[in-house]
């Protein structure tokens, strides 16, 4: 009887690839073997397998691959080497031993017993079944060999085992290197020893990556420490797997766990059978306050963005302080488009200020709405670091540091003065390549010769600098001209490599503290009250709503906002080159005008980027250029984009004003010094 389900189990195994075309596959891996001209003991073959459509096939087949995957594999393994044989795919093919298959799942039912939770450290014997889990890679190793397959032979010359391809050792999941090629079998039917023939054996890639559950990431952007502890997991990656998945990067895999024993020592690890990227769902919404709010400020294509900066924070700071951080703060979260964000300039922030502690809340505040965010620590590393592998391959194993991990988010450096001279200097690297290099010593970690990795930065870096650090004296607001803002400590290279410099000050009121003062004593004498109406009005998660909404808006370019940024960037240029070391202006500013001006459309939820749009990012790029540069012939006030406190209807009204004025300075000083404006600016 069992005899018989076995063939009707390899009949439906054969059914199913011809259905499916993974016959015609077999054959092209075939072609290939027989084009490479060379004899292989184990000739490896994959066979793609979507369990949903094998269990309509046969639902005993579809529960054996499921839950017994090494008996599936067998049972494809025969039918391949059976096809093999009667089409005369390969000739130097001679017993079924010698053809090693492996079944690549599409998927695995979406039931909470098929899902490998990683936040819950696996007790007990884990099913040797393909399971599923969602994780964070978080540092892999370099692609080493190993030993997909060997042969044997008995060292007794008169025994048939003693030649042919009888006794074949393939590596399954769970094995180690030893279990694969180990001195002690013997032969069963004349007892002697087996004996590898090492010119026989057949070579394989291998990659291990240590994975951690996306949870983690909510430790790593908490507003105070927490008690939480993420342990990661090892992943094997074999063969076409390896180089699948990259540092920082979140994957959903396709695995069977195994406890790999190694003496005195058991570990638990998966075996990577699919990789796939994976995205989280980020829920969007926009709140009915929010929608009211766009629909009674539709006559200003400025007043959205601005109301929602204003309010932004209350839970730290009052509203109406800082303004012109918290817009660029949401714009730069608005602007965290995901992982592939290879097409998309990044809106790196960098605040000024005396008062390290508020604005270091303000950003880590804001940093928990991000899609991904990531507060670096003093213990911890910025940019990846190696050191030699714990699983005794002895390769170099590659940790992501805050930087990679916060990839398609934020990483929030913090206060600047906190980092060595040598790893600002690889932050300024960093920032201006928008990678990071990693050096690994041959000699160090078992290879031929050094090797120098190139990682990308993708994601938007915050800081803070302290100008009251300097030893000079701060001068004060009043009296102080734009440009002449001592910036304490920072040299002006690493002020370059951030695309925006932002100097925190407030608005020339009599008591500047005072209002802080107060929002501190209530926020501690009633601290879970609501201190505005702006904070109940405009919840932190209805700002998380808006953000995700704002961040899946594909806003295109109207050439009224194209001609003013063009404009704009070449008559900056033209008024600020020096004469010896050339333009201040880089050329990467243009991106990141249509960067800002794009990210200003997202935020007020428009399709479309309008000469308004791109009028706030001149605004904000001259203001970060002339803190860096000092002040050309486009004089902007200190605080352009926000000129006055938004309190009322009158307030918003001279705000527009003041902007539309500025938009005519703007476009004079591009007909003025724009090589070519007057074709397409006219002077009215």
């Amino acid at each position: 009887m069992e005899a018989q389900e076995t063939l009707e189990l390899k009949e439906a195994a054969l059914s199913y690839m011809d259905r499916t075309g993974g016959l015609q596959r077999l054959i092209e891996d075939c072609r290939q073997y027989t084009d490479s001209q060379q004899s292989e003991s184990v000739y490896r073959f994959c066979v793609r397998v979507n369990p949903t459509d094998v269990t309509e096939i046969d639902a005993r087949l579809g529960n054996c691959i499921l839950h017994d995957p090494l008996k599936a594999a067998g049972l494809f393994q025969s039918v391949c080497f059976i096809s093999i044989k009667t089409l005369s795919l390969i000739e130097k093919i001679y017993s079924e031993n010698q053809v090693s298959v492996v079944l690549k799942l599409t998927h695995v039912p979406p039931f909470p017993d098929y899902l490998l939770d990683l936040s819950h450290v696996p007790r007990g014997d884990s099913p040797m079944r393909p399971l599923m889990l969602e994780g964070l890679a978080m540092a892999m190793t370099l692609v080493t060999k190993y030993t997909q397959g060997a042969r044997f032979l008995c060292t007794e010359d008169s025994c048939p085992n003693s030649q042919g391809f009888q006794k074949i050792r393939v590596h399954v999941p769970g094995a180690t290197e030893w279990a694969t090629v180990r001195n002690d079998f013997t032969c069963s039917l004349c007892g002697s020893p087996l004996k590898e023939d090492v010119k026989s054996r057949v070579l394989g890639d291998k990659q291990l990556v240590e994975v951690i559950h996306a949870k983690a990431l909510r430790v790593l952007s908490a507003h105070t420490l927490s008690s939480s502890r993420h342990q990661s997991l090892t992943v094997f990656l074999r063969d076409e797997l390896c180089n699948s998945i990259k540092i920082g990067r979140l994957y959903r895999i396709i695995g069977i766990p195994a406890h790999v024993h190694q003496w005195p020592n058991v570990t638990f690890s998966v075996e990577a059978n699919s990789v796939q990227p994976w995205v989280p769902e980020c829920p969007s919404f926009i709140s009915d306050n929010f929608q009211a709010l766009l629909s009674a400020t539709a006559c200003s294509p400025w007043r959205f963005p601005a109301i929602v900066a204003n309010a932004f924070g209350s839970q730290i700071v009052p509203p109406g302080l800082y303004n012109t951080l918290k817009l660029c703060l949401l714009l730069s979260l608005v602007q965290t488009a995901g992982e592939d964000r290879e097409t998309l300039s990044y809106l790196d922030v960098l605040a000024l200020t005396t008062d390290t502690l508020v604005i270091d809340r303000l950003m880590t505040y804001s940093l928990a709405l991000a899609s991904r965010g990531v507060r670096h620590r003093t213990s911890g590393e910025l940019f990846p670091s190696v050191s030699r592998d714990e699983h005794g391959t002895g390769a170099a194993s590659i940790h992501a540091g805050a930087a990679l991990l916060a990839t398609g988010g934020i990483c929030f450096i913090g206060d600047l003065a906190s980092c060595r001279k040598d790893k600002a200097e690889l932050l300024q690297s960093a920032l201006e390549t928008r990678a990071v290099t990693v050096f690994i010593p041959g000699k160090k970690y078992g290879e031929d010769a050094d090797q120098q990795l190139s990682l990308p930065l993708q994601c938007n870096i915050w800081a803070l600098a302290d100008t009251g650090a300097s030893t000079k004296k701060f001068l004060k607001y009043e009296n102080a001209a734009l440009g002449s803002m001592d910036t304490g400590f920072l040299p002006s290279q690493m002020s370059d490599a951030f695309g925006l410099v932002i100097h925190c000050r407030e608005l020339p009121i009599e008591r500047p503290a005072l209002p802080l003062a107060v929002h501190i004593l209530r926020q501690a004498v009633k601290p879970e009250e609501p201190l505005y109406p702006a904070s109940e009005q405009f919840t932190t998660d209805d700002y998380k709503g808006l953000i995700a909404a704002a961040r899946g808006v594909q806003a295109e370019l109207s050439p009224e906002a194209e001609r003013l940024i063009h404009g704009y960037f070449l008559a900056s240029r033209r008024v600020r080159t020096g004469t010896a070391q050339g333009p201040k202006v880089p050329v990467a500013s243009v991106k990141l005008l249509f960067s800002f001006a794009e990210a200003h459309a997202k935020l007020s939820l428009r399709s479309r980027v309008l000469e308004e749009d791109a009028v706030i990012a001149v605004l904000l790029c001259e203001n970060s250029i002339t803190l860096k540069h000092g002040a050309s012939a486009l004089v902007l006030p200190p605080e352009a984009v926000f000129p006055c406190g938004l309190h009322d209807q009158a307030s918003l009204e001279r705000r527009d004003l003041a902007l539309r004025q500025l938009h005519q300075q703007i476009l004079q000083f591009v007909l003025t010094y724009a090589p070519g404006a007057s074709s397409y600016i006219s002077e009215e």
